[in-house]
Order: C-alpha cells, then structure tokens, then sequence
C-alpha cells in the first residue's frame, strides 16, 4: 500500500440508514400496522377476559366499567402519551429499541463529558435486551393458544387437540424462517388491516346493547376500581397490562418504517380500532356476563365465529413473526456490540439488508415456545407469566430515557425526571401488579433475562479480560516496527500481509507466531481493526481509517454501526478505489485463533464463569465468514490463551 495518511470512505448504499419518501407514506403506514402493531392487536384475544375473571364470580356493571376504563386509559397513558409522543422521538439515526436507546445514552453522557462507555447505562441496555427474549418466547405461545383456543365455541369436540393444533402452527412458523421473511411480509399489513376493521366493527356493533360503557371514558371509573377493590384491584391491574405488550414493539420497529407512519396508524386506526372493541366488549359482557370465558369469540356472530377464528390466528402469527424477527435484528446489534459472541446470520435477501436468519436463536426461540405450551396447556395459564418481561422493558426504557433527554436534548435532569416520573410510576404500578404473579408462572421471564444478563456479562467480563492479558503480554506495535526497521536477519517476502486484530496497539500475536515459525516478515503489512460505534449507520465518509505507519507498515481501522454489516473485501475494494493501491490476489490475511483455557490458580473470573465463556468463544461463529473474508486467501495461526 502507498498512501499518507488519510481518512477514505468505504461502503455500499445499503450502509446508509433507511430512508422513506413522502410518497410511500400509504404503504408505510399499512406495513406499520402488519409488523408493529401486530402484538398489541391480538391483546383483545385475552386481555379484556383475563382482567373481567380476575375479578372472581359475576362482576357488577360498576366493575366491568371500571375495568374497560383501565384498559382505554392505559392504551392512552403507555401508548399514546408515553411511546408515540415522547419515546418515539429518541431516534438513534432513525432507530430505535432497548440497544439504541443505550447507544444514544452513552453518546449523551459523553456529550456531557462524563464516563463513557458509562456501565450503569450498559447493564440497563442489557437488561432491557434480555427482557425481550423472554417475551419474544412468552407473545407467539400465548398468542397462538389463545387463537385456536376459539376452537372451544366453535368446534367443541377438538377440544383435547387444541394444544397439538397450537404446536403444529408453531413449529412450522419456526421452521419457514430460514426462506426469509420479505414474500410472507408482503400479506402482513393487508392482513392485519382487516384483523382491526373486524375489531371495530365487533365493538361497534355491541356497544349499542349497553350504552353505559361509555361511562369508561372517564378515568374516573378506572381509579374508583383501583381504589376500592384492594389487593383484586393490583391483580387485575396485572392483566389490564396486557392490552399494552406490544407497546415497546413502536419504539424497537422504528428503523423499519419511521416514526411518522407508525404514529399515523395509532393515532388514525389502530388505536381507535383496539379502543372500540375494548368498549364493545365491555358492553357485551354487561349485557351477557356468563360469555365471559369466551368473551373475544362469543361477541362475534355464530356464523363468522369460524372465519374469525382462522383470522386471529393469522394475527398471531403475524404477531409471533414480528417477536422472531426482533429477536435476530436484536442479536445482530448485541454480537455487533460485542455483548455476544459472534452467531451464524443467514442473508435471505440480496436487496433488503434488514432481512437476516440466525439459526442458533431461530431454534433456540423454538425449543423454548414449544415447551412453555407443553407445560402451561391454556393461554390463561400463560397470561400470568406474560407481562413482567415488557413491565421491566418499559422500566428500563423510562430509566434510559431521562439520560437522552436530559444530557443528549439538553433538558437538564430536573425537567427530564418531571416528564417521565409519571410514566414510571405508571410502569411501577403495572411491575408490582404483575410480581404478583410470580409464583403462577411470572417468574419464567425473570428466569430467561437473568440467563441471558449472566450470559452477556459473562462474555463482555471475559472478552475484556483476554485483550488486556493481549496488551500485556504483546509486544507494542510502535517498538515492534522500530526493530524490524533495524533488524538485517529478518527475510522479507513479495506481498501483502493482513492481520486481524483488536488490539491494534500491540503486534498481533498471528504476525509473531509467522516471525517465529516461518522466518519471515511480508513487503507489506496491514493491521486491520474491526471497531462498532453508537450508532446504527456510520457514514460511508468515515467508514475506514488508513494510516502509514512506516515503510511495510500500515493500520486500517473499520467503523461499522451496529446495524452495518462488516465485509472486509468490499471495503478494501472501496479503499484501492480511493487510491490506495494494494492487489488482493496477491494478499495473504492471517487470522488468529485463540484457544482459550480456564487457569489452575486464582483467576479475575470464577472458575464457572470462565468455564461458560470458554464455551461460548469456542461455539463462536467463525470470524473468516462473518467478516467476508474470502477463505483461500487466509492463514490461520493458533495460540493459547490462560483466562
């Protein structure tokens, strides 16, 4: 390579973050409502029926008023207010979702010249990443049971195969996620748009058969019911809470459609949808308490009973898709983060980026749904472990929220906790109503997020560890160079050497392990730096760093954003056509591998910690294809490792 210094760009049009033209706005709110919206449309399914039999026997008027009021209030408090007003507007370029809201909290704080990367911000984030792998395995179980649970009003005698029909569903909308998601994606709006019509149109028709149900729009009701129902009260406080899962799904989704249309669909259809039906039924269950074990299904008229039975559980697969999706958009920026070790991503599109397939997790994700129906059999069964997950995601939210609003919008701490005290203590409420339920299942959720919390700190801990053992125990680059300068026994070799490292102060242990075994040292060698930013994007302006650092020597260093996909190669090209000259036919990257053993005296780390994280790095995907490396042009040179 010959060149000076100089900062060159490197990258493809799909680093870039999304954009989306006025024009598309139709289409984009219609997609919105497919994707985003699809978790917290199927909540109706059990949401209202749920809080009414929590009550215990018959509820009176008074209660079932009380309730409704409840569930509009909090689609309007969390939903509304919290998310599509005030969250909706921390965008990370565009982006949003428990990791970039860390990003963007750590970027404030350094804005502020404050610790940075701060570690209170950092396990707030992967708290709240954690927390969503256990809804994403708690939405499509309860979902999808709750759906063919309509079976029971109009099929009764399939009854006893509700379970194996719910288990069949599941398991082939796991088993199709490896074909890629953009065909089936193209039906989830239009889809889920009718699934809220049909919503509407069953609350408006039975509004009319007790009109007192409009008493519910006054908040009034709700807070009586609260007040004067005890400890009942919080317990169907707790199921209340389900009309609002999904409400997180605004905030994560954003990437993929922009705030804009996703408030458009809330605020112009799929909130006035989901309130309708809430008030209908409402108005039904006045009207004919003893429907409340099948509420959602009975309200619809017998003959479209089976009909609508087969579009909710459309919807739930819709809602379960949404979840599945997340979760491998959500581990791509948790590996890129370096919160995970890296895991195998499938590309099923070669136009859209977003659409991406990880194995391990795709059936991981599966393992866990199937055996959660196999153990909790009902969807009200499952209601009760469903909820403490989202309550502490929309805790950590509130949490992260203040640190943006305060250091990164610049509103001081005194106005930023004024705004989301509120919020939080509406989100508190709603977590001590669903601890409640800790022992009848609501501590599974608990029990994923603090596996997938320990299996994170683990892997940051070690991986931290290994590069500082790297620091001290390599050479520094600078006196390594400063010698090879010097040094007449050294036999140089026609080429290009690259070596892959992340401690680009120190030499790479693969180019001494070359020194020492091969006796030789290349034309040209480039130590190359794969570094992830706090952003989803980094512009293609200052993707790549190149620098000369002596003759034979020089250090490139690639920024990517969390949501940037690295591919050495491509960016290397971009390079040369930059100016830096350099034939890839003629380069040679060499690649360490790491074996990495737990120490036989004391250690930074627990003999068990370090024992997980040695498993974790070694079922680690392979860094040859998860950069792109092209695999006969690479050497790859072993160590050991003590922990």
């Amino acid at each position: 390579m010959t060149t000076g210094d100089a900062a060159v760009a490197a990258g493809t049009s799909h680093d870039r973050p999304p954009t989306h033209p006025k024009k598309a706005m139709p289409l984009l709110v219609v997609g919105s409502v497919g994707v985003v919206y699809g978790d917290i449309g199927t909540s109706p399914l059990y949401a209202m029926k749920e809080s009414l039999l929590h009550v215990g026997g018959v509820p009176s008027a008074a209660e079932i008023i009380g309730i409704v009021s409840l569930l509009i209030w909090s689609l309007v408090i969390v939903v509304t207010v919290k998310y599509v007003i005030f969250v909706l507007q921390a965008d990370n370029q565009g982006e949003g979702g428990a990791l970039s809201l860390m990003a963007l909290a750590q970027k404030a704080m350094a804005k502020r010249g404050l610790r940075h990367p701060n570690p209170t911000i950092m396990i707030l984030g992967i708290m709240g990443a954690a927390l969503f792998y256990g809804d994403a395995i708690l939405t499509p179980a309860v979902s999808v049971l709750s759906a063919v649970e309509g079976l029971k009003v109009t099929t009764p005698g399939l009854d006893p195969y509700i379970v194996p029909i719910a288990l069949a569903i599941i398991v082939a909308l796991y088993a199709v996620q490896s074909f890629g998601t953009a065909k089936v994606a193209v039906f989830f709006g239009p889809i889920m748009v009718l699934w809220f019509v049909v919503l509407a149109g069953i609350g408006i028709s039975h509004i009319g058969d007790a009109p007192t149900i409009l008493y519910a729009l006054n908040p009034l009701e709700g807070l009586w019911f609260m007040t004067s129902h005890g400890v009942i009260g919080f317990t169907v406080l707790g199921s209340v809470f389900l009309a609002v899962t999904g409400a997180e799904a605004l905030y994560a989704d954003m990437g993929h459609f922009g705030k804009q249309p996703i408030r458009i669909a809330w605020l112009g259809f799929v909130g006035p949808a989901l309130l309708l039906n809430y008030l209908g039924q409402g108005a039904f269950a006045l009207s004919d308490p003893g429907a409340l074990p099948n509420l959602f299904f009975l309200s619809a008229p017998e003959a479209l009973r089976l009909p609508l039975v087969i579009l909710a559980t459309l919807a739930t697969i819709i809602a379960g898709q949404a979840v599945i999706t997340g979760a491998f958009s959500l581990t791509q920026q948790a590996i890129q983060l370096g919160l995970l070790p890296r895991l195998q991503i499938e590309h099923t599109s070669e136009s859209e980026q977003g659409q991406i397939y990880l194995p391990t997790v795709n059936w991981l994700m599966l393992v866990g749904v199937v055996l959660l129906v196999l153990f909790f059999q009902t969807s009200s069964s499952l209601a009760a472990a469903y909820g403490i997950a989202v309550t502490g995601t929309m805790i950590i939210t509130s949490l992260l929220a203040i640190v943006v609003f305060a250091y990164g919008w610049g509103w001081g701490l005194g106005l930023a906790f004024a705004v989301v005290t509120p919020f939080l203590l509406i989100d508190g409420a709603f977590l001590a109503a669903n601890l409640l339920k800790l022992a009848d299942g609501g501590y599974l959720p608990l029990v994923i997020g603090g596996c997938i919390v320990s299996l994170m700190v683990i892997w940051v801990r070690g991986v931290r560890l290994l590069n500082e053992k790297a620091q001290q125990q390599n050479l520094s680059l600078d006196a390594f160079i400063q010698a090879m300068e010097n040094s007449q026994s050294v036999t140089r070799v026609a080429g290009t050497a690259m070596y892959l490292t992340s401690t680009p102060e120190t030499v790479p242990s693969a180019l001494l392990h070359n020194l020492k075994h091969n006796r030789v040292l290349h034309e040209k060698n480039v130590i190359v730096t794969i570094r992830t930013a706090d952003i989803p994007y980094v512009p293609p302006s200052e993707q790549i760093e190149f620098t000369k650092l002596a003759p034979g020597f020089a250090r490139i260093e690639l920024h990517y954003g969390f949501l940037d996909e690295p591919n050495l190669i491509q960016a290397l090209i971009r390079l040369r056509e930059q100016g830096v000259k350099f034939d890839v036919m003629s380069t040679t990257f060499f690649v360490g591998r790491r074996r990495i053993k737990s120490a036989t005296t004391r250690s930074e780390m627990p003999h068990w910690q370090s024992q997980l994280f040695i498993k974790m790095a070694r079922h680690s995907y392979d860094a040859i294809d998860y950069y792109r490396i092209p695999a006969n042009r690479v050497v790859e040179l072993g160590t050991y490792v003590t922990l």
